[in-house]
């Protein structure tokens, strides 16, 4: 019955320490530095593992979530404290409903204000970098058409070929744990000019 009230539910702790396993990589690191070198920059990530924020980025639209926060299925307040060794899935302070990792899940739609915050970021954007997966799942797998159309220079990281690279005006083909790093120093000696 459970179960059936919370679809997923028996995702809920696994993933948490699942995903705690894991540190942030080069690439996480590149984005840090760009972020401190630009006045203006915006991360907007489909990742749910917090990894950016464990590595320091601190301007994030995180579309899909983040796995490491966790909200009430019934009223939708965030909640400060989870209780991994009490009862699956714990309950919420404020309303006594089940909490719920702050994902999206298969079925669920983005949340409005973010994804309205992700259009207009990427309309106002000089550079739009799609980095690593494919983005070909809608509707993010739009920003980079929605940023290239307002006039911005589309930049795509990835080792494999797909929608997102047809599209950019750059296709930078390799690891991103690889070329992030290289093109975040290049633009820190010689300046943004490179781009």
């Amino acid at each position: 019955m459970l179960a059936a009230s919370a679809p997923g539910l028996e995702l809920v702790c696994p993933p948490r320490t699942h995903y705690g396993r894991y540190i942030p990589g080069p690439a996480h690191y590149a984005l840090v530095d760009l972020e401190q070198y630009y006045d203006q920059f915006l991360l907007m990530t489909q990742n749910i593992d917090g990894l950016h924020w464990r590595a320091g980025s601190r301007e994030i639209i995180e579309l899909h979530g983040n796995i490491n926060r966790k909200r009430c299925f019934d009223c939708g307040e965030y909640a400060r404290s989870w209780d991994e060794d009490g009862e699956i899935p714990p309950p919420c302070a404020l309303c006594g409903g089940m909490l719920r990792p702050d994902v999206i899940w298969m079925g669920e739609g983005l949340p409005q204000h973010l994804l309205r915050l992700a259009y207009h970021a990427a309309e106002q954007a000089h550079v739009f970098f799609s980095i690593g997966a494919s983005a070909d799942v809608a509707p993010a797998a739009a920003l980079p058409l929605i940023a290239k159309r307002a006039g911005a220079h589309v930049i795509a990281i990835s080792d494999e070929e797909h929608t997102q690279t047809l599209l950019a005006d750059i296709w930078l083909r390799g690891r991103v744990n690889d070329i992030l790093p290289a093109l975040t120093e290049q633009i820190m000696q010689r300046g943004s000019s490179i781009l």
